[in-house]
């Protein structure tokens, strides 16, 4: 990746991450039939946040201050490997998806070791459902990179979402990837139907059970790394869609890289709203019911991974 472009990705990485989420709740309300908040309204919380001043607990210690920035800098540092502009990414190398992986296991980790720091048993339950769905998520993940890993015979995270779909057998693996990858998203990023960040329903919370007792700077934290791991995961399913797509004229005069940056960005953007129009027409998940919808991703990846070998095997 060029020095300009690797520019780009970490200005898009920092700053786009709120306005993915404005989409997603400009979309709800407009399902709704209210205006809703302004598509920049994430800014604005974020900056109210940053300049409240946290509140701690007597039983918590320096691990409940640390979950929160073990999560942003663990989403931080994956987004610096994943390709959020649809080409190449500032840092790959082989299996890099492994260590993405890893470092969103490793973001979890803090979240759930900071709210098991507070005593509280019920932000234990919250910690305990969060790490149940992570063990399901997971496997679904790698799966569905694995798979991508044996289409492309490629291992780096940039070099996976260049799947084409010029034939069947590969619309059949990049679709399969892509539902599985959107069940991953609505996982991470705590979203209907898996999870309702807006519920106050205290038998239904799951991620904001974890983060009742931050407040200030490192609740601005956690709602920013969850807002990144959103946008990377949609900049994802963008990538893989991009190649669907016809021609666009209107890009014809950009630089190759700059071209591929748009349209994944529209995309990325384009994923938001399909998220806000489940969101709004879709009731949330059972608690008992999520396992057999995150195995509905998995089944998908598993697919595509059955068409990944019918094309190796000869498929057109």
């Amino acid at each position: 990746m060029t020095a300009p472009l690797a520019l780009v990705h970490l200005a898009v990485l920092l700053a786009s991450p709120p306005l993915l989420l404005g989409i997603v709740a400009r979309t709800r309300s407009l399902w709704a039939g209210r205006k809703g908040p302004r598509l920049l309204q994430g800014y604005a919380d974020l900056a109210r946040l940053l300049r409240k001043e946290p509140v701690l607990g007597q039983a918590t210690t320096a691990v409940f201050r640390l979950g929160p920035l073990v999560l942003l800098a663990s989403t931080a540092v994956s987004g610096l490997m994943v390709p959020l502009l649809g080409g190449a990414a500032p840092v790959s190398f082989p299996f890099d998806f492994v260590v993405v992986a890893y470092l969103w296991g490793l973001g979890r980790l803090g979240l759930v070791l900071a709210a098991l720091d507070t005593g509280s048993s019920f932000e234990g339950l919250g910690a305990s459902r969060e790490a149940t769905y992570a063990a399901l998520a997971e496997p679904t993940l790698f799966l569905a990179l694995g798979t991508l890993a044996a289409a492309t015979g490629q291992s780096s995270f940039a070099d996976l979402v260049r799947l084409g779909h010029r034939g069947p057998a590969e619309a059949l693996v990049a679709l399969g990837s892509l539902v599985s990858l959107l069940v991953v998203l609505q996982v991470e990023a705590a979203r209907v139907p898996i999870d309702d960040p807006a519920t106050h329903l205290e038998l239904t919370m799951i991620h904001e059970v974890l983060v009742l007792d931050h407040a200030g700077p490192e609740l601005a934290a956690v709602q920013y790394a969850t807002a990144m791991k959103f946008t990377l995961l949609a900049a994802v399913v963008g990538a893989l869609a991009r190649p669907a797509l016809p021609a666009l004229p209107a890009l014809d005069g950009l630089p190759r890289g700059a071209a591929t940056a748009a349209a994944t960005l529209a995309l990325a953007a384009l994923v938001a709203v399909v998220v806000g129009t489940v969101e709004s027409l879709v009731a949330r998940l059972k608690l008992a019911a999520v396992p057999a919808y995150v195995a509905a991703g998995a089944a998908a990846a598993l697919a595509a991974l059955l068409a990944t070998a019918w094309r190796q095997g000869g498929a057109p």
